[in-house]
C-alpha cells in the first residue's frame, strides 16, 4: 500500500494510481457520494486531456454500496481487492442528537468504524465530513487530533468527544492520516484538498474552475446563531431580546438577565447550546445582521456599523475579516 505522505504524495502520479474507497452507508446524503465521484472523475479527465495517466481509482464499500453503485456507475470493492490508500465517508443524514446516537449504534455503521480504524492501522488515510466525523471519533481515530465538523453539530461533538481538539470554524482540517470537513457540502472542499495534495494545486484549481466551485477556508460565515440557540429555550429568549437591540450597546450580564439566569449559568448554558461564550454569541448576532445589510442594501460600512451596535466601521471590518465575511464593498 502507498502511504499518502511526503515523497510518496509528490510522486504518486508517476508510479501508481491512488485507490480511493468511498464508504457508502444507508441514509447517507447522496450529494456527498456524487460530489466525491464527480471530482475524482473530473480530475482524472483533466489529466487525460493533458496526456497524463489517470490519478485516482474509485470504488465503493459499505452496507449501502450496492444501491450507490447503480446511480454512480462505480464498482463495489471485492473481498480480495487491494487495500485502499484513502477511505472517504461523506456526511450521514443524522439531523438530531437522537438520530445521531441511533445511527452510530447501527451494526453497519459500527462495522464501518472498525474498517476505518483497521485501514489507518495499515497505513491508509481516512476522511469524513459533517456527521460522519462522529464516526471517526467513535472509532478512536481523532483522539488528541485537530478536527472539524458541521458548525451546528459542533457543541454536541465537543461534549461527546472532549479528547478531540475541535475547530468548528475550519472548513477542512488535516491531522496526520485523518482529514475532516464541515457541513455536508464541505465534501467538495474536502475532495478539492485531496486532489490538490495528490495531484497538485493546479489540478485542484482546474477542477474548481470547470465545476464552478468556490474554494473556501472557513465555515464561520455560514453559522446561524439563532439555529443553535433554539436548542435551549432560555438562550432562545435571550437571543430574541438581543436581536431587538442590535443597534445598541449591551452587556452579556444584561442578556443573562433577559434570559432570567445568573451570568454564570447563562454562560454555561450558552456554551452548551452554541459552543460560544456570551460575548462571542453577541458578536455572531451583530455580524449576521451586518452581513445581511451588506448584501441587501447600499448602506455604507459606517451606517451598517451603527445599525449593529459598533461605534466605528473599522471594528466591524476587522470582525468580518476574521470570520471571512468581508465582501467587495466598503
Amino acid at each position: 500500500m502507498l502511504v499518502a505522505s511526503g515523497r510518496i504524495d509528490m510522486f504518486r502520479g508517476f508510479f501508481a494510481r491512488m485507490i480511493i474507497e468511498l464508504v457508502a452507508l444507508e441514509g447517507m446524503m447522496a450529494s456527498g457520494l456524487a460530489i466525491t465521484a464527480d471530482l475524482v472523475e473530473t480530475a482524472n479527465r483533466l489529466r487525460g486531456q493533458a496526456g497524463r495517466t489517470r490519478l485516482f481509482s474509485l470504488r465503493l464499500a459499505g452496507a449501502g454500496a450496492g444501491v450507490a453503485a447503480a446511480f454512480l456507475n462505480l464498482a463495489v470493492a471485492e473481498a480480495d481487492a487491494p487495500p485502499a490508500d484513502l477511505l472517504v465517508v461523506p456526511g450521514l443524514g443524522f439531523a438530531t442528537p437522537d438520530a445521531l446516537a441511533a445511527g452510530l449504534a447501527r451494526p453497519d455503521v459500527q462495522a464501518a468504524g472498525v474498517r476505518l480504524a483497521a485501514a489507518v492501522a495499515g497505513g491508509a488515510e481516512v476522511a469524513a465530513a459533517c456527521s460522519s466525523v462522529f464516526l471517526l471519533a467513535a472509532a478512536g481515530l481523532l483522539d488528541g487530533r485537530r478536527a472539524t465538523t458541521s458548525w451546528w453539530l459542533a457543541p454536541l461533538f465537543a461534549r461527546m468527544h472532549p479528547q478531540v481538539r475541535l475547530d468548528p470554524d475550519a472548513l477542512v482540517v488535516r491531522d496526520g492520516p485523518v482529514t475532516t470537513a464541515g457541513a455536508a457540502m464541505a465534501q467538495m472542499d474536502l475532495m478539492l484538498q485531496v486532489v490538490a495534495r495528490h495531484g497538485g494545486p493546479g489540478l485542484a484549481q482546474d477542477c474548481a474552475r470547470l465545476l464552478l466551485l468556490d474554494q473556501r477556508s472557513s465555515q464561520a460565515r455560514y453559522m446561524a446563531p439563532g439555529f443553535m440557540a433554539a436548542a435551549d429555550d432560555r438562550i432562545a429568549r435571550a437571543e430574541a431580546w438581543a436581536r431587538a437591540r442590535l443597534d445598541q450597546p449591551f452587556t452579556a450580564a444584561e442578556m443573562a438577565a433577559a434570559a432570567g439566569l445568573s451570568p454564570r449559568t447563562f454562560a454555561r448554558r450558552m456554551a452548551c447550546a452554541t459552543g460560544l461564550s456570551p460575548v462571542g454569541f453577541i458578536q455572531r448576532l451583530r455580524l449576521e445582521r451586518a452581513t445581511e445589510l451588506r448584501e441587501t442594501t447600499r448602506l455604507s460600512m459606517e451606517e451598517i456599523a451603527a445599525r449593529v451596535g459598533y461605534a466605528d466601521a473599522s471594528t466591524l471590518r476587522r470582525l468580518m475579516r476574521r470570520v471571512g465575511a468581508a465582501g467587495r464593498r466598503g
